[in-house]
């Protein structure tokens, strides 16, 4: 059985994205500039910019599903689970990227086990973290867990004026397995999602500079 994780450096996630030019790459970049306040956060806390929706892969293309809300278990996220998360789907644009197509593609190759495309459902999450002056940003404000998925596929997109955010895996008994920080753009971390949990550790401004930003798919 395969380790329960792949750590794919972004150079290697890049080598495959090679027949798309930097700007349709950099489009999809800042497709992250464009995410919608996630309203369900505790307390109202505002720290989080979000984007949702549900794809299959028909013969190497991605086709959106009719939107609906993101659910989770209450017993896999005590937080958030058991209520339906409407969040804004994904622009239309970014949906029928050819970039964002072949991300997936190569996810999909580099998982550590096996998935049937032709049953399987792919999520695709935007998720915009925001570290200021005031308040430090959560990307895990669950903390360590699970997703209730069969593999998940952590790609960073952008990271600017920000420390902390390190991404922390541990077996089903807690033990620490692995950890890194994701540091280069479609630097990525592929988990079994069955076998592992994980974690991020917050991330705080850095230096003196008035606001920082963490950007995921």
């Amino acid at each position: 059985m395969p380790e329960p994780y792949v750590h794919v450096p972004a150079a290697e996630i890049l080598a495959a994205l090679t027949e798309h030019d930097e700007i349709a790459i950099k489009h999809l970049r800042e497709s992250w500039d464009g995410l919608e306040t996630d309203r369900y956060l505790r307390a109202g806390a505002a720290y989080r910019r979000r984007r949702y929706s549900e794809f299959h892969l028909t013969r190497g293309t991605l086709e959106r599903v009719p939107h609906g809300a993101f659910r989770q278990a209450a017993e896999i996220n005590p937080l958030h689970g058991g209520a339906a998360r409407e969040f804004a789907p994904i622009e239309q644009e970014v949906a029928e990227s050819p970039v964002l197509a072949a991300l997936v593609r190569t996810l999909l190759d580099r998982i550590p086990g096996s998935f049937d495309v032709s049953t399987g459902a792919v999520g695709i999450h935007q998720i915009r973290v925001i570290a200021s002056r005031d308040a430090e940003g959560l990307p895990a404000p669950e903390g360590i867990h699970e997703d209730g998925h069969h593999f998940v596929a952590q790609v960073l997109m952008r990271r600017e004026n920000v420390e902390g955010g390190v991404s922390q895996l541990y077996d089903r008994e807690m033990n620490p397995l692995f950890r890194t920080l994701l540091s280069e753009p479609f630097e990525t971390v592929v988990i079994d999602d069955r076998r592992v949990f994980h974690g991020v550790s917050a991330v705080e401004v850095a230096g003196d500079l008035p606001v920082g930003v963490r950007d995921m798919m």
